[in-house]
């Protein structure tokens, strides 16, 4: 199985035209909390089949039935997804994730321990501070996953 997963976090109700971009032709999107409206929730649904969790902003009405967690399994890997990493209570070695994505940061991240993929995409809404404004990718192929980190331009 092949597939392309796009991951992105903390958008903060900015969905850029240059992340947007980015998903083209992918499988997946995962999102991972702080989206900021429904509507960039929408914008992304119509993209590809979308997975988000709750972040710290998300409240009101249209963020009620968000889960604060969520699993996505694509091909043999299971992917956890949280907002904030310091909010992991699990093992997922032990649990059998081979990814976890989180947000909250900003910072971008890829990290391998005890077996597992732990990304993080950065923010590719409003920018903070002088961190880029990013995410990332996830490819899915022949008993591999090959996450890379995405940053995009900015426009004066």
């Amino acid at each position: 199985m092949r597939a392309r997963v796009g991951v992105l976090s903390d958008t903060h109700g900015l969905l850029r035209p240059e992340a947007v971009q980015a998903l083209k032709g992918v499988d997946w999107i995962v999102h991972a909390g702080d989206l900021g409206s429904a509507e960039v929730l929408e914008a992304l649904r119509g993209i590809a089949p979308t997975v988000a969790v709750r972040g710290n902003i998300d409240r009101g009405e249209w963020a009620q039935g968000l889960p604060s967690t969520e699993i996505l399994e694509v091909g043999p890997y299971a992917l956890y997804v949280l907002h904030d990493l310091r909010e992991l209570v699990l093992d997922p070695a032990a649990a059998g994730f081979a990814v976890v994505i989180s947000g909250h940061s900003h910072r971008p991240a890829i990290r391998q321990e005890k077996g597992v993929l732990y990304l993080n995409p950065g923010s590719v809404g409003p920018r903070r501070f002088d961190l880029p404004v990013s995410m990332a990718e996830i490819r899915v192929g022949k008993g591999r996953l090959e996450p890379r980190l995405i940053e995009l331009p900015l426009r004066l």
